[in-house]
């Protein structure tokens, strides 16, 4: 069983059951899921798209929903008692199962720790008596799951030797329509549509504001997850004569040929620190949300790129402080300053010894086929 319950989950978790169908081809994996763990031959019980909720507002009106799914992953797992549950990220969601299949006696790995070491370090003791292993992305989460008795093993990030440009840059810029003579600004607003509503506005209003003193250009990611001709017809309408911005679907290309980015903070700062992209790292919630996340959180920074390299490497513009005025300011520094664009560059590169040497994937496969040939050796 395994169980993803959001896009980048959803990414692991077909990657993840690739690995275990070429190692044992007569597995069968059932679960939650998306498109792309579909495609891998996992049948979805549950689709991911029910439990992918951001922010106090959206995560009650999404319970009713999120509540059947989670009752029918439930029966599910109690009609064809799996030998191994790897629950992938979405601890709202996972936290809660993993108790309800661990009292089913169904063995529970966690693939991706919850950011315990950010907020709600309590779910430690949660997690203590509800996994039977933690299988962490970051090599500074081993030593707190083994100082809190956790089993735990560090298999480094998924992202990790995976993260390339497909497109060299003379033909990125021909597919796309921009000019590869220009400042090439790219912009990665979310992954989910109320992510876009909170980020996109800002974003193409600084967009606009940068090109009317400056001749640069924009490369609009957008996500597979949200609608593609919706942001081109409505929330690109009026802005194509004031800026000249480009929708993109290949992140990675448009990470790698550009100056710099404005990211929301999330898995694709990873992705851009990886591409050593130069980066400001946006975000917004709802004010209600955020009000609450205040008492919450504790750490120095929010973006991960900055939580890994200890310091404010990479700006970061949060909340109130995600303005036009200041992405545009942000924007326009790191436009004027060569200098600081590659100093932050060479330190992203130096990044990559947090996130492990590749092949994280294949490790947890090996890791999940070593816990079921201890229950079961004869079958397995």
């Amino acid at each position: 069983m395994i169980v993803a319950g959001e896009r980048s989950g959803d990414i692991y978790g077909a990657r993840l059951a690739a690995a275990l169908h070429a190692r044992l081809p007569e597995i069968e994996v059932f679960g939650c899921g998306g498109e792309l763990m579909r495609g891998a031959g996992v049948e979805t019980i549950v689709d991911s798209h029910e439990f992918a909720m951001v922010g106090i507002t959206e995560v009650v009106s999404g319970l009713p929903r999120a509540y059947r799914g989670f009752h029918a992953l439930l029966d599910e797992a109690e009609r064809r008692r799996p030998e191994l549950a790897i629950l992938i990220d979405s601890p709202s969601l996972n936290i809660r199962l993993a108790k309800r299949l661990k009292n089913r006696g169904i063995t529970v790995v966690y693939f991706i720790s919850p950011q315990i070491w950010a907020w709600k370090r309590w779910r430690l003791g949660q997690l203590k008596t509800r996994i039977h292993k933690m299988l962490c992305i970051f090599d500074f989460e081993e030593s707190i799951y083994r100082q809190a008795g956790i089993p735990v093993e560090y298999v480094g990030h998924p992202l990790a030797g995976t993260v390339h440009a497909s497109l060299g840059r003379e033909e990125f810029f021909a597919q796309t329509g921009l000019d590869p003579q220009m400042p090439t600004i790219a912009l990665l607003p979310g992954s989910r549509q109320i992510e876009l509503a909170f980020n996109l506005p800002i974003l193409l209003d600084a967009a606009a504001q940068v090109a009317s003193a400056r001749h640069v250009q924009f490369a609009l990611s957008v996500a597979p997850t949200v609608n593609a001709e919706w942001i081109r017809t409505t929330m690109l309408r009026g802005y194509q004569q004031r800026a000249m911005i480009r929708t993109v679907s290949a992140p990675y290309d448009a990470l790698r040929h550009s100056d710099l980015a404005v990211v929301a903070s999330g898995t694709a700062t990873i992705e851009a620190a990886l591409l050593e992209c130069p980066m400001v790292v946006v975000y917004r919630v709802s004010p209600v949300t955020a009000f609450f996340a205040r008492f919450m959180i504790n750490v120095p920074f929010y973006s991960m790129v900055n939580l890994l390299a200890g310091k404010p490497l990479v700006k970061e513009l949060i909340q109130s402080d995600f303005t036009v005025q200041n992405v545009a300011a942000q924007i326009e520094y790191l436009l004027d300053n060569a200098g600081a664009r590659e100093q932050i560059a060479q330190e992203l590169h130096a990044l990559r010894t947090h996130l492990g040497s590749g092949g994280a994937i294949d490790r947890v496969a090996e890791s999940a086929i070593a816990m079921m040939r201890r229950r079961d050796p004869v079958r397995v």
